[in-house]
């Protein structure tokens, strides 16, 4: 029996962590964050289409996310498709 967790209980596990971390997140909104630091997606139709979920709640948790100072920053909406493009901050120099 392999004792590895797959990637994707890493990546659920992560998104725990980053909840439990600040539980002002959702999962959506923690999701969306994992999946930026690990370069699974940095836009949100991949990320909805990759996990699943409706392209309509991934926005709406995203534009929540943006809307808190310091957190993603959106880089570029594309109307045709309606994704929208976003990067994390760079780490702050401690």
């Amino acid at each position: 029996m392999n004792n590895e967790l797959s990637d994707a209980d890493r990546f659920f596990a992560l998104v725990a962590a980053a909840q439990a971390g600040d539980i002002r997140l959702t999962s959506i909104q923690a999701g969306l964050l994992v999946a930026a630091e690990l370069g699974i997606a940095r836009d949100s139709r991949a990320f909805a289409r990759k996990l699943g979920i409706a392209h309509s709640l991934v926005l709406r948790e995203l534009n929540d996310l943006a809307a808190r100072e310091g957190v993603l920053k959106i880089v570029k909406r594309d109307p045709r498709t309606m994704s929208v493009h976003y990067t994390l901050p760079p780490a702050s120099a401690s």
